[in-house]
């Protein structure tokens, strides 16, 4: 493994150092993550440069979900807030801590996108019907 001297601003290394200790590993672990996240997500190239705040995160299936920059907020999930739920733009942002114009890029993002969105929304729900019938037969 190679070394590297990295100078970071003394606010973002307490901010690091402060999410190192949370997820339970050293600050070098954490930068390691961070930084192979990263690469990944460049190296995958799926980012829309159309939509600068969405990124994409591999989840627990190991499948590309789209999610708010900087954040665990799925775009799906904010999909299914203002469409199914009926919640305006202002609801969403307050319930998740975020800002409406992250929120307003998530929604542009799932008009542009409706089929992948869609098919993500259909994975999970399928998922769950499987989690939950397999957890009733147990009953």
């Amino acid at each position: 493994m190679a070394r590297y001297a990295l100078n970071l601003p003394h606010q973002l290394k307490q901010e690091a150092e402060a999410w190192a200790q949370k997820q339970g590993v050293s600050l070098n672990q954490f930068i390691l993550w961070a930084t192979a996240e990263k690469v990944g997500a460049l190296g995958q190239q799926l980012d829309d440069p159309e939509f600068p705040q969405i990124t994409y995160r591999r989840g627990a299936s190991g499948i590309p979900s789209p999610v708010i920059r900087g954040t665990g907020v799925r775009v799906q999930a904010v999909a299914i807030a203002h469409e199914r739920w009926g919640m305006s733009v202002m609801e969403i942002a307050e319930e998740y801590g975020l800002v409406q114009r992250q929120i307003e890029e998530a929604l542009a993002f799932v008009a542009d996108h409706r089929a992948e969105i869609e098919a993500n929304i259909a994975v999970e729900e399928q998922i769950t019907d499987e989690a939950r019938l397999s957890g009733g037969a147990r009953d």
